[in-house]
């Protein structure tokens, strides 16, 4: 059966705020939770990117929720320093910690002043910092001198059991990839045909593990509101690949996105101010076989949106999938 869990979102939220709002999650029902990792957000209206791993320590020792973080080896990370923050939450809360190892985008990576290289080169380091990782989390020594390098590194920490190492797709091209090494797969919310063909791809290629999905959506007391709300936040986040890996700053999105509209919000986030309608559209990507959906609603208050859907929503999707 599809578990469903919080998305808590660094770019929109201050973090002690948004510590409250993944306690609040657990209460109302909600069965896990996964955050971002940025340095900085993706427009100025958002305005904030608390640390990502300072928090998770907060967040795990707080609630008994399972979390997980997108992470970008290789550039503001080096590989050794992501096993050591990955094997110290996974020792001190075992079985409750994973990560996703993404290839980057240039709004959290430009700050180290390295020249930005191409898609191929970044998955190929990514690749890399992968292997690197997985051996230090086995407890090897490691040394490399790739497109990373590694002197003598070693991890102390060891984690039982080692926390799963995630693969982040948006295609069925990347879904094929990365099915060599991931332990996992998470994705967006896209059409639903585009997901059907990733999930088929991922597993045909012998990729394992959960599979899960990102959604993004709008939900107030208003369908008004909620398409104000979605426009109003996540304008800038319509940009699909390369832009969006290759822009550099809130600002430059921020220029982007003031001729987006409503339209073009709806094709990335669901709005509705109807839970019934959350529910058909949550319930359709549950029966594509996501094993694990994570709803991140795009306002900046979470409060409502936590109590409606904890009372609404996920209390008929857990009965469709039993049923």
């Amino acid at each position: 059966m599809t578990r469903f869990g919080f998305h808590a979102s660094h770019e929109q939220i201050a973090p002690r705020q948004l510590l409250a709002d993944v306690q609040h999650a657990e209460h109302a029902g909600f069965q896990m939770a996964m955050c971002s990792d940025h340095l900085a957000p993706w427009s100025e209206r958002q305005g904030h990117s608390g640390y990502a791993w300072s928090w998770l320590g907060a967040a795990l020792a707080t609630t008994g929720l399972t979390f997980g973080t997108v992470c970008a080896p290789g550039v503001r990370y080096h590989p050794a320093v992501v096993a050591q923050k990955v094997a110290t939450l996974g020792q001190m809360f075992p079985g409750r910690f994973w990560v996703a190892l993404g290839s980057g985008q240039a709004a959290n990576e430009h700050v180290t002043g390295q020249r930005w290289p191409a898609k191929d080169v970044r998955d190929r380091r990514r690749d890399e910092c992968v292997d690197i990782i997985r051996r230090l989390l086995a407890g090897e020594e490691v040394s490399a001198d790739g497109l990373v390098t590694v002197d003598r590194a070693r991890v102390w920490e060891r984690a039982e059991p080692t926390p799963l190492l995630v693969a982040p797709v948006v295609s069925a091209e990347s879904a094929t990839r990365v099915a060599r090494w991931a332990e996992g797969m998470i994705t967006l919310n896209q059409p639903v045909e585009t997901l059907r063909t990733l999930l088929e791809r991922y597993r045909e290629a012998g990729g394992r593990g959960r599979t899960s999905l990102q959604v993004h959506l709008s939900w107030a007391g208003t369908e008004e509101e909620a398409e104000r709300l979605a426009v109003e936040q996540w304008r800038t986040n319509v940009f699909t690949e390369p832009v969006n890996w290759d822009t550099e700053t809130p600002a430059a999105f921020d220029t982007m996105a003031e001729h987006v509209g409503a339209g073009s919000v709806r094709e990335v986030v669901r709005v509705s101010a109807s839970t019934d309608q959350h529910v058909q559209w949550l319930g359709e990507y549950a029966e594509l076989g996501f094993d694990d959906i994570y709803l991140h609603h795009v306002g900046q208050s979470q409060e409502r949106f936590l109590d409606v859907f904890g009372e609404r929503v996920l209390p008929q999707l857990t009965t469709t999938g039993e049923g």
